[in-house]
């Protein structure tokens, strides 16, 4: 997921997008916590997803 991507999207479509992305960051830890996580890197990339998202909220509401 690329930054300038998320900037053309709304406000709704990014909260709805970190809901998602949430949810994902979610069952990746439940999943790597009984050892079904084939790549825990997800988890991490998934992480910064969520950052990124973030970011361009706040940049958004500025």
């Amino acid at each position: 997921m690329i930054a300038k991507e998320l900037r053309e999207l709304s406000p709704e479509e990014l909260d709805s997008k970190l809901k998602e992305l949430r949810r994902e960051l979610f069952n990746l830890r439940f999943q790597h916590a009984i050892n079904q996580l084939d790549n825990p890197h997800k988890i991490t990339e998934v992480k910064h997803d969520i950052a990124r998202v973030m970011t361009v909220l706040r940049e958004k509401n500025a």
